[in-house]
């Protein structure tokens, strides 16, 4: 899972974040966030509602923010700014996993294809670390101070991200072969153009633990439940700079027109850090 790479991430993100505290002073918020995620790969066909609504897998977080509204060093509110009235940073760890099936017209017809389509399975086990820049168009002093309860935002950001895709086949093992029920003759186990390459430069299945890099952003809003605590609600999008972190490149065909992403509608609990 590239552990020498998340270890790298860690510490950079330690000694950035002690910098940007010396230098403007900050306050923290945790939290913990969790919902479905719609896994958007080259299982199934894309626009495709059996597919959208058939790969969904669930999704947990945990979050940290950096608040600028307020300093924790002096339990005061920090100089009134626009960045600091407007603006957090957001800390993320994530981790997903989605089970995959092939939808759509080619996986219903009655012939191998179809059989071959239904029997192939995956699984999408993905962990994601890093960070997002979240704007908020109110101002964060007056939610902050009660003076409204819902206070929507935006964010863009950037994620290290390390998968580990699972590949199988209900017809047998996914590099044989089976006897086909039409012809009685012996048939791939896969799909024509899904046979295993020999690394991740080729077409076809790659079941090997990678890594990549994910671009994030999202639209949310928070709910203030007490003056220490948040509800949140996020609704966001990670596209990523990989077409492997599903384990499937088939060769060019209109359901592998882009790399993966994800849909994840998630909701959440913060809690302010004196």
């Amino acid at each position: 899972m590239k552990a020498r790479y998340l270890l790298m991430a860690i510490i950079s993100f330690c000694f950035a974040q002690q910098e940007l505290k010396a230098q403007l002073g900050f306050s923290h918020e945790v939290g913990v966030i969790t919902g479905p995620v719609a896994f958007q790969s080259d299982f199934g066909l894309r626009n495709n509602v059996d597919t959208n609504r058939g790969n969904i897998g669930f999704g947990i977080g945990i979050v940290h923010y950096l608040n600028f509204a307020y300093r924790a060093d002096c339990n005061c509110y920090s100089r009134d700014t626009y960045f600091n009235d407007h603006f957090k940073v957001r800390n993320e760890i994530d981790y997903h996993v989605t089970n995959l099936d092939h939808f759509g017209e080619e996986s219903e017809d009655n012939d191998l294809g179809g059989l071959q389509l239904r029997g192939h399975k995956g699984k999408a086990q993905v962990f994601e670390i890093g960070s997002q820049l979240e704007y908020f168009p109110m101002s964060i002093r007056d939610f902050s101070a009660g003076a409204y309860r819902v206070a929507p935002y935006v964010s863009l950001g950037v994620h290290f991200v390390s998968y580990d895709p699972v590949a199988t086949s209900e017809l047998g093992d996914i590099q044989g072969q089976f006897i086909n029920p039409f012809s009685g003759e012996l048939a791939p186990t896969l799909f024509p153009g899904f046979a295993q390459g020999e690394g991740q430069n080729n077409s076809g299945i790659d079941d090997r633990p990678g890594s990549t890099w994910a671009i994030t952003w999202s639209a949310g809003i928070r709910y203030k439940l007490a003056p220490l605590s948040d509800l949140v609600l996020d609704a966001r999008w990670h596209y990523y700079t990989s077409n492997w972190v599903d384990g499937l490149n088939p060769d060019p065909r209109p359901v592998n027109r882009a790399n993966d992403w994800i849909f994840w509608l998630n909701f959440g609990y913060i809690y302010y850090i004196e």
